[in-house]
């Protein structure tokens, strides 16, 4: 993951306090090509539970200065998400989903990042007639339009992963698993940060979409 001029690379993570976007955090820690990891954080970490090679950036997404030294990076992990019930309402779901993942990347964008990298969700459809498909697909389209050298695009299905608290659908996804088709069955929210990190570490040109079967076979 070098930069043209032999540069040793900078990674941004957003989101970097979830399932996936930790794990990227992680992972590009443990990367020695990686410079600096910036995680963009409305608080920091306790020091126990912080790598020392990554770098807390607080933030506030209705506040985001998009002239922050945070973003001049060259890859940017874009893994922030939260669900309709969380949320509480449509508007409260787009606002977090869509709105403050497009002012992370636009941001980065205009300082030079080069390779964006985002969770998306299966079935992602900007035309889809469900709420949260279409948001995702929109996000999607957006995202491409910024200009990006690179795109990644990660479209899991049901997460899984160690979580504070447990979600029955997610329970129930794991035990229903052998049922589905491969499209839609659960993946490990590890498996999703190193199919991601993998896709940095190519670094190829232009726009990727990593749908969930090629997600569960990360390795």
């Amino acid at each position: 993951m070098q930069p043209s001029d032999n540069r040793r690379t900078t990674a941004l993570v957003a989101g970097s306090t979830g399932l996936v976007g930790r794990e990227c955090a992680r992972l590009l820690a443990a990367d020695p090509s990686i410079a600096e990891v910036r995680a963009l954080v409305r608080r920091h970490c306790p020091k126990a539970e912080a790598s020392p090679r990554v770098r807390d950036c607080l933030i506030d997404y209705e506040h985001l200065d998009p002239n922050s030294a945070a973003f001049r990076v060259d890859l940017v992990f874009c893994a922030l998400g939260t669900t309709l019930r969380d949320a509480g309402s449509r508007e409260s779901f787009r606002r977090v989903d869509f709105d403050y993942t497009l002012r992370v990347a636009e941001a980065a964008r205009a300082a030079g990042a080069r390779h964006l990298l985002l969770v998306s969700a299966a079935g992602a459809d900007a035309g889809s007639r469900f709420f949260y498909n279409r948001v995702k697909g929109e996000l999607e389209e957006a995202i491409v339009r910024l200009g990006y050298p690179s795109v990644t695009i990660a479209r899991p299905s049901l997460l899984t992963g160690e979580r504070s608290s447990m979600r029955v659908g997610e329970e129930l996804g794991k035990r229903l698993a052998w049922l589905l088709p491969e499209r839609w069955k659960p993946v490990s929210a590890a498996q999703v940060a190193l199919a991601l990190v993998q896709s940095a570490r190519t670094d190829a040109p232009g726009v990727h979409i990593l749908e969930n079967p090629l997600l569960r076979a990360a390795r």
